[in-house]
């Protein structure tokens, strides 16, 4: 399936310091949504997690997921942009995926906060893996 246009304002709307809501489906078809941390980069949302999330756990079984960012209120422009599509677990090679971690880190915690202790922990962390979601379906509005 062909990755949907990404039109100029979607691009900015998707760079924007915002919470995403990451859905997956348990393998009993429960879903799950929770808060995530993004970065919009190469075409697709790289979220950070952990191995032994719910959400990579479900993704290992079922890698159909959306995200959704959204803004409470609109100062003109987009109000929110749903991303659709089959996520990929990456993990290797680990200096690249620690990068693009760091990258996600900073967007939300600045550069002087990615250097705190708590997030030097979890970039350095054994469990690492990255979620790539490249859509196959994007509405915004």
């Amino acid at each position: 399936m062909p990755t949907p246009e990404i039109t100029p304002q979607v691009q900015e709307f998707l760079t924007r310091k915002l919470l995403g809501r990451l859905a997956t489906a348990s393998s009993e078809g429960q879903p799950h949504v929770v808060p995530v941390w993004f970065l919009w980069e190469a075409g697709a949302a790289w979220i950070s997690s952990y191995r032994s999330t719910r959400k990579v756990i479900d993704l290992e079984r079922n890698p159909k997921c959306a995200l959704v960012v959204d803004v409470e209120q609109a100062e003109g422009g987009l109000t929110a942009v749903m991303l659709e599509g089959r996520a990929e677990l990456v993990s290797t090679p680990p200096n690249a995926v620690k990068q693009r971690i760091e990258r996600i880190y900073t967007k939300y915690l600045g550069l002087d906060g990615v250097l705190e202790k708590d997030p030097q922990e979890w970039l350095n962390s054994p469990e690492n893996v990255l979620i790539k979601l490249t859509p196959t379906r994007l509405k915004a509005w």
